[in-house]
């Protein structure tokens, strides 16, 4: 539609790392308020745009905007209206739940005046206010994506950018993940944008997808226009795998196995 609005506006976005292309010139928008998935095989690129988007690498050649923002010339202005949860470890298992969510308010100048306040509303958005005083390393893997979902929550995001959220948690941590994201994202309107290998979660919770291949995006549109385009009774699974050509990767479930995890899932990107 002529006049929707956007979140996220990509235009020949491209980015190499040395003679190492890992996204290749890709044109992406997504609309204010909507779950976008960002899928494909480990290497396909997603990581990366991601890192472009949040302004955590440097723009290269083409153009990325943040509601209308240009991530190169505004990137303060960008970064304080994103939260993100990346795949890398970000709590320190030392803290207690509160003390990790305080850090993060410090992090992003939450106002000292309302930093207790919105401490306690993400810990309790997020199911985690009966937990807040033990220390991170007791937590269930779960529970260590929830308290990291409620740092990236803390600065109130307009939009909010999940690195595979669900990596290496059982179908009921991850069913509860989602949970938590499904009713924030209800109450703010806040616009998401996810990667994931579980294809059960974005044909369940995506508005529209893009699927991303050799730093290209090779599909897009709503899950159900990806399978129907398939075949009749097409799977997202198997409109995956014609796409990339790639078996999907299943990742254990407490803090040790998070930080492994996650390290491994870095490293192949």
């Amino acid at each position: 539609m002529s006049d929707e609005k956007y979140a996220v506006v990509c235009r020949g976005l491209r980015h190499a790392f040395g003679g190492a292309v890992a996204v290749d010139g890709i044109d992406l928008d997504v609309a204010e308020g909507e779950i976008f998935g960002l899928l494909g095989p480990n290497g396909a690129g997603k990581t990366t745009a991601i890192r472009l988007i949040t302004t955590l690498l440097p723009a290269g050649p083409g153009m990325v905007e943040v509601f209308g923002r240009d991530v190169s010339s505004h990137r303060m202005a960008v970064r304080r209206t994103i939260g993100y949860l990346p795949q890398q470890l970000s709590a320190d298992g030392a803290l207690t739940g509160r003390e990790n969510v305080e850090l993060f308010a410090r992090l992003f100048d939450v106002p000292r005046a309302e930093r207790k306040e919105r401490v306690r509303e993400v810990l309790a958005a997020v199911g985690l206010a009966d937990a807040a005083e033990r220390r991170a390393q007791t937590y269930s893997g779960g529970m260590i994506r929830r308290l990291e979902l409620a740092q990236a929550l803390i600065s109130a995001p307009k939009l909010l950018i999940l690195d595979e959220p669900t990596i290496g948690l059982d179908p009921v941590a991850r069913d509860g993940v989602w949970e938590r994201i499904q009713e924030v994202r209800r109450a703010t309107g806040m616009t998401v944008l996810v990667t994931t290998h579980y294809m059960d979660e974005a044909d369940q919770y995506c508005n529209r997808i893009a699927l991303m291949h050799r730093g290209r995006i090779k599909a897009l549109g709503t899950p159900g226009e990806l399978k129907a385009a398939l075949e009749p009774g097409a799977t997202l699974e198997e409109v995956f795998r014609t796409y990339t050509g790639d078996q999907l990767d299943e990742p254990g479930d407490n803090f040790r196995d998070a930080r492994r995890t996650r390290r491994t899932a870095s490293r192949l990107g």
